[in-house]
């Protein structure tokens, strides 16, 4: 079997702080040792569960994130921004899909970095009417690609919000419970290691009895992004295919979750170059 592993970090453990979450800043190193090491972990007890090989998606940011020196011969990593599938890139022909380091979606009170996809540019995300948060847009995307969700460890309101609600047979743990925005409390690694063991340990018997389910959309799929500033969505409304609904949002519809994935990451992308365009002037 193979497993694919997601990794973001904002949900990770004991990462609180925005300096920790960007590449230059001086706390980020300490926030890449906490989120390899929690990968390690679960891909570890994935492989003495019956997973032959396990594919690991770098998933923060820039998604160069995770330290790749001395890894055990059964993982691969895949790395680098911009990429089609953005955070699940590589997913096809997987056996099972783990999220690691989830954070809730934007507005979500007392919830350490609350956003969906690009807190720069996303205010809302609605898939055929329900708003999403990363979690479950990447979980369609599985679900439609044949890939079943089994794990996810992360911040605790995203799994009662989102994991609970959409995915109830998904094995969770929680990896730190938040205060406020820019802080939380989170158990001790030795106590994380312990239940993210056990965790992936249920969630690999649950697929091998297949208890695990996929998570698809209904097609065509229908989309509603909603932005932070309008200028965002006067450049998204340059889509031939995308509508604009009011000021910030447009909606558009695609085949499948696919080619609306795809379509949605392009208006990020877009979104983040008229931002940096607008910046320049200033």
């Amino acid at each position: 079997m193979k497993a694919f592993i997601s990794v973001d970090l904002e949900g990770m453990p004991y990462i609180v702080a925005p300096s920790q979450l960007n590449l230059k800043r001086v706390l980020y190193e300490e926030a890449r040792k906490i989120a390899t090491k929690t990968t390690l972990i679960v891909a570890d007890e994935l492989h003495k569960n019956g997973f032959e090989e396990v594919l690991v998606a770098d998933s923060h940011g820039p998604m160069v994130n995770l330290h790749v020196e001395d890894l055990p011969e059964y993982i691969e990593v895949i790395r680098g921004f911009p990429r089609p599938l953005s955070m699940v890139a590589g997913i096809e022909g997987c056996d099972a899909a783990i999220f690691l380091g989830y954070h809730a979606k934007f507005g979500t009170a007392k919830s350490t970095f609350d956003h969906t996809y690009s807190g720069g540019s996303i205010r809302k995300v609605e898939v055929n009417g329900v708003e999403v948060s990363e979690f479950l847009l990447n979980v369609y995307v599985a679900g439609e690609l044949g890939v079943p969700p089994i794990m996810v460890a992360g911040e605790a309101q995203l799994l009662r919000d989102d994991v609970e609600k959409w995915a109830p047979w998904v094995e969770t743990v929680a990896l730190k419970s938040s205060l406020s925005r820019v802080a939380a409390r989170s158990p001790s690694m030795a106590k994380i290691e312990k239940e993210l063991r056990e965790a992936a340990k249920r969630a690999a018997s649950k697929l091998k009895a297949k208890k695990a389910k996929l998570l698809i959309a209904k097609k065509p799929v229908d989309m509603r992004v909603a932005f932070l500033v309008s200028h965002f969505a006067d450049v998204a409304e340059l889509l031939p295919t995308a509508k604009r609904v009011d000021g910030l949002t447009v909606e558009y519809t695609a085949k499948d979750m696919t080619e609306a994935y795809k379509t949605f990451e392009l208006l990020v992308l877009a979104a983040s170059g008229v931002s940096s365009f607008i910046t320049e002037q200033m």
